[in-house]
């Protein structure tokens, strides 16, 4: 009963300053946001979307180079507008948010960005469980497969989601700590697989390696079923793959924490290790997979991994898929508390880390995880972009910024237009002139932009 009490006040101990700055003797260094984004971001997911790059058929050279130019343009966008708006605030997007758009809005906001991250945290825990499953002969989720086929998936599903929960119910350090502990030897695990495997691909020496990955890894040819990628679609899918975390702003939450803005570039380690390396190393396990099984549906990246290196593979795959999921659930709880500020965050996170793990049960999560991905960026954009406009731009043009906190309203209508007129936008977009999700973020952003400087100025003169 005792060790219970402890428990319960260690974790209503923990203060993630959801509603106040930062104080400066808890701004942390570049240690913690290199182990953050490189755990993060050399996590679960790679061993999905590299993957899914070979089914779509991306060819080695569209591969490569457009890896390298979005990766850029990721790493930029964290440090430039991300991380400097962080350092300059201090506070989490949340609260943030609620002084510019006011309490009902952020109300709604919160609800939709904590259930995209839930879907997230869900498709990682999906992630670990595949290997997982492994010693107890679990039936693998297909191509196909959007239900959960047997009971054993779902235990499987709810342990791990048990654990995951937990380590995020402790709070950003714990998270952090995690995340530095795992991610060096994680990339090591990448990179010895993908170099494993390569002679049972043909590749004999290092000459040999090129040819190889274009006759044999990409190909350029697609799967029966799949759409074809090409460069541009590599490009931009590597530069806003991640749009809610930067573009979007949801990354204040985090670099809030840093000494200072250049922190932001720590991103790197995630993109280029993740991004890069990862996503190439997991395609040369799979491309083997596809060899060996005789294009097997099966697409369970636990399985993948331990027919290419054994238990090490198995056992990378799920310290992955925590990786991502314990800083996404600490993100969703943390859009949720902001509703209420009196609610505990382990409390929340709780609450969201259940949510999340009933979602796991579904392998739709994984097989829609590029689609998925582009979706829930490009719906957190136009938010980003109002608090880059609000923060940098407002006052210089003679508008107030945080208007809801100054006019004491609680619904800034001029951010609701702003959300609704540019998802509208991208919709149209894609419906009547064909332009794929993937490259709707960056004709969405400054239309965002235009709306809500249009929007401020009629909303603010009345």
């Amino acid at each position: 009963m005792e060790k219970n009490k402890s428990l319960v006040a260690r974790l209503n101990s923990v203060n993630e300053y959801e509603q106040e700055a930062i104080p400066a003797n808890k701004l942390k260094g570049w240690r913690s946001f290199l182990g953050t984004y490189a755990g993060e971001h050399t996590a679960g997911t790679e061993f999905v979307i590299g993957p899914l790059f070979v089914a779509h058929g991306a060819s080695a050279i569209d591969l490569v180079t457009g890896l390298i130019l979005g990766n850029i343009l990721a790493v930029l966008s964290w440090a430039f507008l991300t991380a400097k708006i962080a350092v300059k605030t201090r506070v989490t997007l949340y609260y943030l948010l609620e002084k510019v758009a006011g309490n009902r809005f952020t109300l709604i906001y919160n609800l939709v960005n904590a259930g995209l991250f839930c879907f997230l945290a869900g498709s990682m825990i999906a992630v670990a469980a595949t290997a997982v499953g492994i010693p107890f002969d679990m039936a693998m989720p297909q191509l196909t497969d959007v239900y959960p086929n047997n009971l054993g998936w779902v235990l499987t599903v709810f342990a791990v989601g048990t654990i995951t929960t937990i380590i995020a119910m402790f709070g950003f350090d714990q998270v952090s700590k995690f995340a530095m502990v795992a991610a060096p030897w994680m990339i090591m695990i990448f990179i010895a697989a993908a170099l494993a495997v390569l002679p049972r691909l043909g590749v004999t020496d290092a000459g040999s390696f090129w040819s190889v990955a274009e006759s044999t890894i990409w190909t350029g040819v697609p799967l029966e079923g799949q759409s074809k990628f090409g460069f541009w679609h590599i490009l931009f899918f590597a530069w806003f793959c991640n749009m809610a975390m930067h573009i979007g702003m949801a990354d204040l939450s985090l670099l809030r924490y840093a000494k200072k803005w250049q922190y932001g570039f720590s991103s790197a380690t995630g993109v280029f290790l993740g991004h890069f390396i990862a996503w190439i190393a997991s395609g040369i396990l799979y491309s083997l997979f596809l060899i060996e099984s005789e294009g097997s549906l099966t697409f369970a990246p636990g399985p993948i991994a331990y027919s290419a290196v054994g238990v090490a593979g198995a056992i990378c795959v799920v310290v992955a898929g925590w990786t991502t999921a314990n800083p996404t659930l600490y993100r969703a709880g943390l859009a949720i508390q902001s509703i209420n500020p009196r609610w505990k965050t382990w409390k929340v996170t709780l609450f969201v880390g259940l949510f999340t793990t009933i979602a796991a049960c579904f392998p739709a999560l994984v097989m829609m995880l590029l689609e998925f991905v582009a979706l829930y960026g490009l719906i957190l954009m136009p938010v980003g972009a109002v608090i880059f406009i609000d923060v940098y731009l407002l006052e210089k043009i003679g508008l107030t910024s945080n208007y809801a906190q100054v006019s004491g309203k609680r619904l800034n209508s001029a951010v609701a237009i702003t959300w609704l007129v540019t998802l509208a936008f991208c919709l149209l977009l894609n419906l009547m002139v064909g332009v794929e999700i993937f490259f709707l973020g960056l004709p969405g952003w400054f239309v965002a932009v235009l709306v809500y400087v249009i929007a401020s100025k009629i909303t603010q003169r009345k």
